[in-house]
């Protein structure tokens, strides 16, 4: 699979490290009423989507960034990558606003 790094260009999948479902990225709050709640939901509950699903992938062999990769699962076709600190940092600005 190769995987078109949005920096560096084409790359290999076995470049990268794949860490799991792109909603990680969406800490629950520690404040809130619901944390125990939140935060066993957000460790262990888990979508296995068979289809096209959001994904972190750390780039281990190369300038160790993270990546959002919208991906297939049943056909493993990449429709989009993205640099994972680009969509945090729009999510902290849309939560400020």
């Amino acid at each position: 699979m190769i995987i078109n790094h949005p920096l560096l260009g084409p790359r290999d999948a076995s470049e990268f490290v794949y860490h799991g479902d792109a909603h990680l990225m969406q800490r629950p709050n520690p404040k809130s009423e619901t944390a125990d709640k939140d935060f066993h939901d957000y460790m262990y509950l888990r979508e296995n989507i068979a289809g096209e699903m959001r994904e972190l992938w750390f780039h281990e062999q190369g300038d160790r960034s993270w990546l959002v990769i919208t991906r297939n699962t049943l056909t493993h076709d990449i429709t989009k990558v993205e640099l994972a600190r680009n969509i945090k940092r729009e999510q902290i600005k849309e939560a400020q606003q």
